[in-house]
């Protein structure tokens, strides 16, 4: 095998590789004479079949076998034998093939870049904590009140408004012909809640109770259901009651409707459950904080296939944004499509780059992930769910679903490790800032700069995720009603010790 380099540019690299012709023929040899020791075929005992019938019938089949194993092995030995380190998968092309003549492909090769990781020490990062007032909680419960809907019987003979609920019973028909699923009982339609199709709710302001009305529209032309669109309905409803919002008080019965004995467990359950967001914001934050110095610290060329497919992952999100609104990018970024791929592909090589230093950080440092640790982030998962024990029994059903956590997983035990390392000043900050948006914040070289905010929530919502793999932006302030019982807080047994460093972590009070 003969192997020769004929370009090298950046991190690419091209090779020309020729097999020669006779250790191809004697791959074919070897592969024909051990099929046949067993090969059957009418009029000839198992393993007694002539050479020549066996080469004549089985050759051209063994020859694309032999080609493709023999490919694979060059290639493998070609990388080896130059030391190189892929990012990704060679590719490769036959340049010339044919009986009795030399095997030459081609093979184009993007490589691994070399950097130093540095002294993790001299990292300075700031962790911010909020403090979790009295009025913290009142706020929470208030706005819990506010996102209960509960409508009560208006007794008063007046017709519906806008923001009243109708007890209702419709039946409809599409082109004149009555359908199940345009037929309901005793159902409570909000008005103004567009959960209805376009026009149906509209028609029903100013009913009364007792009240027989006919609704007519058309069906949406883009509706869900191709039966159904663009086709002519009409509803024949009876308005059973009207019902006029009701205010929520904040009291052991309202308590009660989350699961709670009284007001006081119920206060007990929301600072619980604010603990949890505060201290998810902060970790969050930290580890933005983490991430904008490691970027700002490296600034060396990645391999351009990986940028692509980065890329190709948040474009597709965006252009599903785009489709999903109906907007177009100029209404949607506040930008033209041109420019905001030129800074989604500076946020892809970011995001690129964090991970080969985050992956870096881990090989030489040994860390590993077990599967205990992945079982622990799908029970932590699990429980963030409605129902924590069904999904916690998916994963017990299906263990190869936890490969989902391989790399959220090692991404946090490399941040937990790094943290440990860095010097970390702790600063109490307000809880607006805590859960305020940090995309308007520097990250490093010119390249890998966020973009800076936008009117849209596209742009900003994929500019949040432009670290590493950080799924999460900044935690939302408005919490849900907390579970009665709060989850678990993950085990911290899973950071990782120092294996190279052993610098003590340095804290400050600011």
């Amino acid at each position: 095998m003969q192997v020769t380099e004929t370009h090298s540019e950046g991190l690419k690299r091209g090779f020309t590789v020729v097999v020669p012709a006779a250790d191809l023929e004697s791959a074919v040899n070897s592969r024909l004479e051990e099929i046949s020791q067993t090969v059957e075929m009418k009029g000839f005992r198992p393993g007694k079949v002539p050479m020549s019938i066996v080469r004549q019938k089985y050759r051209p089949s063994i020859l694309g076998e032999v080609l493709e194993q023999t490919i694979q092995e060059s290639a493998r030995k070609a990388i080896e034998e130059k030391s190189l380190r892929p990012a990704m998968q060679p590719k490769i092309e036959i340049k010339d093939f044919a009986d009795d003549k030399d095997l030459e492909f081609t093979m184009d090769v993007e490589l691994m870049p070399e950097f130093e990781v540095g002294d993790l020490s001299e990292l300075k990062l700031t962790r911010m904590t909020a403090e979790i007032t009295d009025q913290t909680i009142d706020d929470a419960m208030t706005r819990i009140s506010e996102a209960e809907k509960r409508f009560e019987k208006v007794e008063e003979d007046r017709g519906a408004l806008s923001g009243d609920a109708l007890l209702i019973d419709f039946v409809g028909e599409i082109d004149g012909v009555t359908s199940d699923g345009a037929t309901g009982n005793d159902f409570e339609l909000e008005l103004g809640s567009n959960s209805f199709i376009p026009g149906f709710e509209e028609q029903l302001i100013g009913s009364k109770a007792g009240d027989q009305k006919e609704v007519k529209l058309n069906f949406p032309e883009d509706y869900p259901h191709p039966d159904s669109a663009g086709k002519e309905a009409k509803f024949a409803v009876t308005v059973k009651e009207i019902r006029a919002r009701a205010e929520t008080a904040i009291d052991d019965l309202m308590a009660q409707r989350h699961g709670f004995d009284d007001l006081p467990g119920m206060k007990t359950g929301v600072r619980e459950r604010l603990v949890q967001e505060f201290d998810q914001a902060a970790r969050a934050r930290l580890k933005r904080s983490m991430l904008d110095s490691l970027a700002e610290r490296h600034s060396f060329d990645v391999p351009p296939s990986m940028i692509e497919q980065e890329f190709e992952q948040i474009w597709k999100q965006i252009k599903a944004d785009m489709e999903r609104t109906g907007q177009t990018f100029e209404e949607a970024t506040g930008d033209t499509e041109e420019n905001a791929e030129k800074e989604y592909r500076g946020i892809a090589a970011r995001r690129v780059r964090l991970g080969l230093v985050l992956a870096e950080i881990g090989r030489q440092n040994n860390m590993n992930v077990t599967q205990q640790d992945l079982v622990n982030a799908a029970m932590e998962s699990a429980s963030q769910m409605p129902n924590p024990e069904q999904v916690a029994e998916f994963y017990r059903a299906n263990p190869q679903a936890l490969e989902r956590f391989q790399a959220p997983v090692f991404e946090d035990k490399v941040v937990a490790f790094v943290t440990e390392l860095a010097t970390v000043t702790d600063k109490t900050v307000s809880q607006d800032e805590l859960f305020s948006d940090p995309d308007g914040d520097s990250a490093g070289d010119d390249e890998a700069k966020k973009p800076a905010k936008k009117k849209a929530a596209a742009k900003k919502k994929v500019a949040a995720k432009a670290d590493g793999d950080a799924k999460k932006a900044a935690p939302k302030k408005k919490a849900a009603a907390p579970k009665k019982k709060a989850a678990t807080k993950a085990d911290d047994s899973d950071k990782p010790a120092a294996a190279k460093k052993t610098a003590k972590k340095k804290s400050t009070k600011e």
